[in-house]
């Protein structure tokens, strides 16, 4: 393999290794400002669990103003919920469609984001240990790296040519 593709690819790589240690950081980040935002506002009311999954929940309540509320994206840290359930949620005064399960914060957000993280840089690496291993076993491809980086085979081809060129002159008087 080319060592110049070889290298842009693990650059590449370890930009997606870093794109997605990133995106797991921003997770963890965007959970606490959600966290701080209801804590700024904290309202807490009973809700009923109108379906559950394992990543959704939706919820109805009511707010004290008399109002009726379903987030429109569900409920934060929705894990072990289930339809028909009665929970009590907070949620930001000034923004209903914050809300999550009383007594669940931002650290919930940490160990699903190590987890991307983790099996990211994971998969980065066994790709990288793939590549190197390919370029090992393809012939020639230790030699053509020197080359290029102007490593020892390199020179000794420079030496082997100087030498045969001040052996030669014994043919060209001829």
């Amino acid at each position: 393999m080319n060592p110049t593709i070889l290298r842009r690819t693990q650059i590449v790589l370890l930009l997606v290794g870093l794109t997605v240690t990133t995106m797991a950081v921003v997770m963890v980040a965007g959970c606490h400002r959600n966290d701080t935002q209801i804590d700024a506002h904290k309202a807490t009311v009973m809700a009923d669990v109108v379906s559950a999954s394992r990543l959704h929940a939706a919820v109805n309540f009511q707010t004290p103003d008399g109002q009726f509320h379903s987030p429109r994206l569900g409920l934060l840290y929705p894990t072990e919920l289930t339809q028909g359930q009665r929970i009590s949620v907070e949620y930001d005064a000034t923004n209903p469609d914050l809300a999550r399960p009383a007594g669940r914060d931002w650290t919930l957000a940490i160990i699903p984001a190590l987890s991307v993280a983790v099996v990211g840089w994971i998969v980065v690496g066994a790709v990288m240990l793939l590549l190197a291993e390919i370029n090992r076993r393809l012939p020639g491809a230790s030699r053509t790296e020197n080359d290029e980086w102007g490593g020892t085979d390199a020179a000794a081809t420079a030496d082997q040519t100087v030498t045969t060129e001040r052996e030669s002159p014994e043919t060209s008087n001829a």
